[in-house]
């Protein structure tokens, strides 16, 4: 299944995508596909993916950068993630997952930050780090992964459009 940047002409269907995946969802507040549309208008989205298949998009991944209290620079966040209902459990949203830390490190990020299920996003290396904290959520829930040998401590702010 393809998975390669969006392009204009994706922006409805991604946030229709986002809006179907999110449904009911029990730790959603129904303001992701707002926040991509947000993180988009204001130049935030350092990747956003699409998965198609025959030619429809079926999944997207958006990553944004994050400040560190500590200064630490070229950390990024990784969510959304959206996988249409029709598709979940098939491993697109793992494919997606992999696809974006691929493309972050390439791009010489030093690390990105996810806020989900440790069930889930340990498989990609995600583990919570002591000294690197977001308030609000339980700890375990927000974690990183380090592209090198950088491991900030401090306070993780997400751009403004996940307010």
């Amino acid at each position: 299944m393809p998975i390669r940047p969006e392009t204009p002409a994706d922006t409805q269907a991604i946030f229709a995508l986002t809006e179907r995946a999110f449904a009911g969802h029990p730790h959603s507040s129904g303001t992701e596909p707002h926040i991509v549309s947000a993180l988009r208008t204001a130049g935030a989205l350092t990747l956003s993916l699409v998965a198609e298949i025959d030619g429809t998009v079926v999944g997207h991944v958006a990553i944004s950068p994050v400040t560190i209290s500590d200064g630490t620079a070229d950390w990024y966040g990784l969510g959304p993630i959206s996988v249409g209902p029709a598709f979940q459990g098939r491993g697109l949203g793992s494919d997606l997952v992999r696809a974006g830390l691929a493309r972050l490190a390439a791009l010489g990020a030093a690390g990105c930050v996810v806020l989900g299920d440790p069930g889930y996003y340990t498989r990609f290396g995600f583990q919570a780090q002591p000294g690197l904290v977001y308030p609000g959520p339980p700890a375990e829930y927000f974690m990183a992964l380090a592209f090198g040998a950088s491991h900030p401590e401090g306070r993780v702010a997400y751009h403004a459009a996940f307010a």
